[in-house]
């Protein structure tokens, strides 16, 4: 069985896909085999960090969780197209289609068929980490997704709205028992000292913080067209991205 991750935030607009996205592929580049699942199927945009093809979707997320397909059908082999030689990363997009998302935001979907076939696309691609982008803020679908999970990451800016909002989300985590949660803090100017906000964080929560990434003009400037750390794998930035990721990851090869 491999390591359910997830990755998720009170708000939106904390950076929490490009974060999912960008531990994803340095696990695949360090060697696992991992696949991205955004089940932010109201707002989806994974497929756009990871240059996806339209024209290579036949079937998406939002496919699966309305019957249309199997789950593995919604699973892209990104490898190739990242560089990625020893590991492998898939993607499973959920659909930008007008009327899916409006189906989705009428009737909703069954979070637990979803969940119910974690297993089925771990052992079909062999992974040995499932990242889940997961849909910002509290609702049914977090909380069955979170339960689920092996870790829980949750992004947070230093802002007191996103303090107040984590602080919920680390109350129902700890209600659902999630084995580990993690804070990590995203898009923190640099007149504030990481130091001290990684310290007020752990006062505040409780739980291990495993980074305070900057706010990071080069990532703005390239706009989520594409993953940074595969376009800029030497940047500072994509290194305090893999130390993150062997944080968290511990399953990686020592000394990649």
């Amino acid at each position: 069985m491999s390591h359910v991750l997830s990755v998720h935030s009170y708000r939106g607009g904390t950076g929490k896909s490009n974060v999912s996205a960008n531990l994803a592929c340095i696990a695949a580049t360090l060697g696992l085999r991992v696949a991205v699942l955004d089940t932010d199927l109201q707002s989806p945009g994974a497929h756009l960090l990871f240059n996806l093809d339209k024209d290579r979707v036949a079937f998406t997320l939002t496919d699966f969780v309305f019957g249309r397909c199997d789950v593995e059908e919604a699973a892209y082999d990104m490898s190739a197209s990242l560089g990625i030689e020893q590991g492998a990363l898939y993607l499973l997009p959920s659909s930008m289609n007008i009327e899916s998302i409006s189906k989705v935001l009428a009737e909703g979907y069954d979070v637990t068929r979803l969940n119910e076939q974690f297993a089925t696309l771990q052992d079909r691609l062999e992974l040995d980490v499932l990242f889940i982008d997961t849909h910002p803020g509290f609702n049914k679908e977090t909380m069955l997704t979170t339960a689920v999970s092996d870790t829980l990451v949750l992004v947070v800016r230093p802002d007191r709205q996103d303090y107040h909002g984590t602080a919920v989300m680390v109350e129902l985590s700890k209600r659902l028992r999630v084995p580990r949660v993690c804070v990590l803090a995203n898009k923190v100017v640099r007149a504030l000292d990481p130091g001290t906000i990684q310290a007020k964080l752990e006062e505040a929560f409780g739980y291990e913080v495993v980074g305070v990434l900057p706010f990071e003009e080069d990532m703005a400037v390239l706009g989520s067209e594409g993953l940074f750390v595969s376009r800029f794998p030497e940047h500072a930035f994509s290194k305090q991205i893999t130390a993150i990721a062997r944080k968290l990851l511990p399953m990686l090869p020592p000394g990649s």
